[in-house]
């Protein structure tokens, strides 16, 4: 029997490259390949477990057993825009809603940061 771990080694083995950068599609002479961010975490556990061991079940005499399961992960793909070509050369063209989705938490931290900088240099 494989344990959970390399269960989830096999599955996750064939990530890569395809999954950020999608199939090359042809459209009206146009060609395009889209392009996304693409990560993934799992974690895994395991457990078994037979007799007493130290704390409170051994210390009143009796037998431990166990047993044990676990597992969870995470992945996702955010398309970032894509790769055209046409008539005009070779040009990256973003995806607008990430480059929204993106560009306001950084806005609002950068702009964190500038006032308590100015409140600081104020103060001296």
């Amino acid at each position: 029997m494989s344990s959970v771990v390399e269960k989830i080694g096999d599955l996750v083995k064939g990530f890569g490259l395809s999954t950020v950068y999608g199939e090359a599609t042809e459209l009206n002479g146009v060609h395009i390949m889209p392009v996304a961010l693409s990560f993934h975490a799992f974690g895994a556990g395991e457990g078994r477990g037979t007799g007493g061991g130290e704390g409170a079940d051994s210390e009143a005499g009796l037998n431990a057993e166990g047993e044990g399961s676990g597992g969870g992960g995470i992945a996702a793909s955010i398309p970032f825009g894509a790769y055209v070509r046409d008539i005009r050369g070779l040009r990256f063209e973003p995806n607008i809603v990430t480059l929204l989705a993106v560009a306001t938490p950084l806005v609002w931290v950068s702009g964190k940061i500038l006032t308590r900088l100015a409140r600081t240099k104020r103060k001296r």
